[in-house]
């Protein structure tokens, strides 16, 4: 983060409840650590992307965008826990599109090919408030290698600039929506399979369950009300007896 301005400033409550992206091990993510620790626990291998498609595909999206700062919108475990370097953020809404739990996992981080897990996605929808990170110009080149290696190792998301409203003003910004053309990806999910991958699904990462429960308490600390994701955490616990 620079000390040249506080990167709270517009919302000190948020001071404490987002780690430090520098101590983050998140900065550290490759495709070399994944399939080192896919191999330990035998699990599925090489259905991640190689660097070289990563990068040409960060390249590729980044290439127009290099001559400002750069906006972030973060929907998800970003927002908590960013791992990049910021400058500034801000409470932030997109409109038309929505958290939808439709990332399949099937390889071992929260789920199995036997009992998948799942984990969140932003998808079309009626709207999404999230978290606005401001990457200071001369740090965008690191900052998106890191974004683009923790994102993108996976086939499961597409990096798009979209229109972002903070307060009255509309921003454009980078962040990574649902490819409908990714294996990962299953927007057909019906709520009832849903709700099984969610209480079934764990992995090496832990458990969907654990997944779907921070999510829920994070955003309750960020001040950030998703009814969605309220109303799938209670339906998943009464699915489990957890509660009537």
């Amino acid at each position: 983060m620079t000390d040249a301005i506080d990167p709270f400033f517009h919302h000190p409550e948020l001071r404490g409840e987002i780690a430090n992206p520098l101590t983050s091990p998140l900065r550290n993510l490759t495709s070399a650590t994944l399939a080192a620790k896919m191999k330990e626990l035998g699990l599925p291998q090489n259905w991640w992307r190689t660097d070289e498609i990563r990068e040409a595909m960060r390249l590729e999206t980044m290439l127009p965008h290099r001559d400002n700062d750069l906006w972030v919108f973060g929907y998800g475990s970003l927002m908590w826990n960013p791992g990049i370097r910021f400058a500034e953020v801000r409470l932030a809404h997109i409109a038309d599109y929505a958290r939808r739990f439709i990332v399949k996992d099937i390889y071992g981080g929260r789920g199995t090919m036997d009992a998948p897990g799942l984990m969140v996605a932003l998808d079309r929808g009626k709207g999404c408030d999230g978290l606005l990170f401001r990457i200071e110009q001369d740090n965008i080149e690191e900052e998106t290698e890191v974004l683009w290696r923790r994102e993108m190792i996976a086939p499961a998301y597409k990096a798009k600039f979209v229109k972002v409203i903070v307060k009255d003003e509309i921003l454009n910004a980078l962040t990574f929506v649902a490819d409908h053309d990714a294996d990962l990806i299953d927007a057909k999910l019906t709520r009832t399979e849903q709700i099984q991958f969610l209480a079934t699904g764990a992995g090496f990462m832990g458990s969907s369950l654990e997944y779907l429960n921070n999510i829920a308490e994070k955003l309750s600390q960020l001040g950030i009300h998703d009814m969605d994701v309220s109303e799938l955490l209670r339906e998943t616990n009464v699915y489990l007896g957890l509660n009537a």
